[in-house]
Order: C-alpha cells, then structure tokens, then sequence
C-alpha cells in the first residue's frame, strides 16, 4: 500500500515509516550503507571546489569546470529536490592491491575497475529503488552514479556515510575506503542522518604513500599530480617527471586507498560482478602490448577499462614496460614504433630507451625520425639519455 505524504506530525511519522521502507529495501537490493542528508548540506563544498578549480588542480578535465556551477549545489542541478539519499556499495579486495605493485611484468589495474563496470551495476540498483520509492512515497525521484555534476563525497559525507579523509577520500568506518557512491535526489521530504565526524587522527599514511606527492597538504588533492588521474583522465602524454613513478601501474593507483587503516574493518565485497575478471586481474604485460583497438574491446567489454580507449592505455602499458626492463618485451615494444597513435608511439620509444639504456642504434632511430611528423614522437626520439 502506497504511502501518502502529509503535512504536520502524521508528515514527520509517515517521513520516518518512508526512510525505513527505504532502509530495508536498499538492503535487499545489496546496497551496504543507506543515508539520508539535505541539499544545503554541502554549502562549503562549493568554495572549496571554485578554490579547486582556480588553481588548476583539475588538470584537462574540463567537465569539472564546465559544469561548476550546477556542481556546487544539488538545487542548482533540480530545484525540487528536497532530500539526498546517499547509497554505498562496497568492492573491498580479498587481498592487498599493492602486492602486484612487486611484480613488474604485471600491468596492474586498481581494484575498481577489475569488475562489471560499477557505473552500469549502481544505476540499475539506484532506479530499482527510486521506482520503489515514488510508488511507496508518492513522490519524485532522480538518480545519480558519477556522471553528472553531482558532489558525491561531500554529500555522502555529510549523510553520514563516512568523512572524506587526508586523501580526498570517502572513508567508512565498517567499509573502509572501499564504497562506490550513488544518489537519488527525491522530492521527498525524509528525516536527515547526522554526519560522520572525521576520524583521521594524527595518521597520514595516504599522504606518505603517495608515490607522486599528489597532495599538497591534507585535504588537498593536486588531480595534475595524481598517477589515478593521469593514466585514466588525462588525454595527452604522461609528464616525463611522473613515468617511474607509475612502475607498472596500467590503470588507475589503489596506494592511498589501499593503506588506510580503517580497511581492516571492511568485508569482502557481496556484490561478486564487481570480483575481477581473469582479463583484468592484473594481466602480463606481455599481453597487453599485443592489443589492437579491437582485441582492447573485446578484452575489456563492460569495464571502465574500455571507456579510456585503447592508445591511452597502451601508453600506460608501455610505461610499465619500460619500468619493468625486460628485454623479453622489445619484440612486442617495437611494432608499436609505427602505431597509428602518436600517443602509443612516444611510449613505445620511452620504453625501449629504459630497457636497452639508450642503446637503441643509430639505424632504428634514423629510420623512424626521418618518417616521423609528430613533434612530441621526435622528441622522445631525440632525447639523449633515458628519463
């Protein structure tokens, strides 16, 4: 029997039977945190996203900037909206995501996106359970998984779902760092959660972890520095300065989240679409380097792998060849100097300049300068000694 919304105390009461419908049904559909907040709540976060932005700390993701000012408040994006429910469901790893880091001849891939795209998972969950909310509640109600300007680590932390730590990052005291986020914004009026103080102390074990000081103080996130951003986000070449650093990271960086303390308390994930694939736990690298743009589809079909497209992670995985040093891969590294994406090419003679120290000769680098038109390739190529 559908729930009919009223004004006064019999409203508070018929508000309070809603949110627990809500509860229990979130539940059922394997959600593993439930809150509620307000469209107020995050009035800060706006400064802090407008001081963000002026900065330049989102690096080339333009989207942040384009839409910063629907960003910053939920009202701005539905002006009806009079209720958050901010939904967690946890992916927490079986074992330490940053074991692989200790095997070179391993692209490794952050623990995200090893799964069933947690995007596509979220989104059928979210309007199964808004469905259910306007048939019980009489009301409206729209959903949110990361795609649209919607502030979901403020908003989640103001729900009480956890407090966004020293990283930037959501953390939950019995899910750890380890929670996908979504939201539906109701028309709804529905009784607030009180928000989760932070917890963080005196650690700063995210911030130590960092393998490029991507943090410019606590709180602070520096997207520019970030090895996450710039093998997922960034659409040019990687900064000469960061390439070590990435070792054989191919995907993603799990490092500031992996080392959190609170993760001792997470579970394994219930959820097992998000458990990796035999294709992306952690692949060799000797694989990955033999991908066209057709085998990278078929490979990855359904992950968010495949939203990065095949050249930007095949430059990621040229990196870690080049860090690796094996020069069991140059036969694998070298067809890729004619690759049809400069992208890829600048990479494929980055990595053969680490493995071989620069002794790459004469010949080799004649024949592709002479034919080479872009000025980031030759560059690579004129370089004189390994970065």
């Amino acid at each position: 029997m559908p729930i009919s919304i009223s004004d006064g105390l019999d409203g508070r009461r018929v508000s309070v039977e809603l949110k627990q419908l809500i509860n229990r049904r979130a539940g059922e559909l394997g959600f593993d945190a439930v809150r509620v907040t307000t469209p107020d709540a995050v009035a800060a976060a706006g400064t802090r996203l407008a001081e963000f932005l002026a900065e330049g700390r989102h690096g080339d993701m333009g989207w942040m900037e384009a839409h910063a000012e629907r960003r910053q408040s939920p009202a701005r994006l539905w002006p009806d909206v009079r209720s958050i429910i901010m939904l967690g469901m946890s992916y927490a790893p079986e074992e330490n995501p940053l074991a692989a880091l200790d095997r070179p001849e391993r692209g490794v891939i952050s623990v995200y996106a090893r799964g069933k795209d947690y995007h596509d998972i979220l989104k059928g969950k979210l309007k199964q359970l808004a469905a259910f909310l306007a048939q019980q509640g009489g009301v409206e109600a729209k959903v949110f998984v990361d795609t649209a300007p919607v502030m979901e680590k403020p908003l989640a932390a103001a729900a009480g779902l956890g407090w966004q730590g020293k990283s930037t990052m959501l953390i939950s005291r019995e899910h750890g760092t380890w929670l996908f986020l979504g939201a539906i914004f109701t028309t709804a009026e529905l009784p607030p959660d009180a928000s989760e103080p932070d917890h963080c102390g005196s650690c700063t074990r995210c911030l130590d972890v960092c393998p490029t000081s991507a943090f410019p103080a606590p709180y602070q996130l520096d997207a520019r520095r970030c090895l996450a951003y710039l093998s997922i986000e960034h659409k040019g070449h990687i900064p000469a300065e960061f390439r070590r650093a990435m070792g054989n990271r191919v995907f993603g960086c799990d490092d500031c989240l992996a080392v959190c303390p609170w993760n001792k308390f997470a579970e394994r994930a219930r959820e097992a679409r998000f458990a990796a694939r035999a294709e992306t736990d952690n692949p060799p690298l000797a694989e990955l380097l033999t991908l066209d743009d057709a085998a990278f589809r078929v490979r990855f079909a359904g992950t968010p792998i495949k939203r990065t497209g095949r050249d930007r992670f095949l430059r990621n995985v040229l990196i870690a060849a080049g860090n690796a040093g094996d020069q069991g891969l140059l036969p694998r590294i070298e067809p890729l100097l004619t690759d049809a994406s400069p992208l890829v090419r600048a990479m494929a003679v980055w990595a053969i300049r680490q493995i071989t120290a620069d002794d790459i000769g004469d010949t080799l680098r004649h024949r592709h300068l002479a034919r080479e038109g872009d000025s980031d390739v030759r560059a690579e190529w004129q370089t004189t000694a390994p970065l």
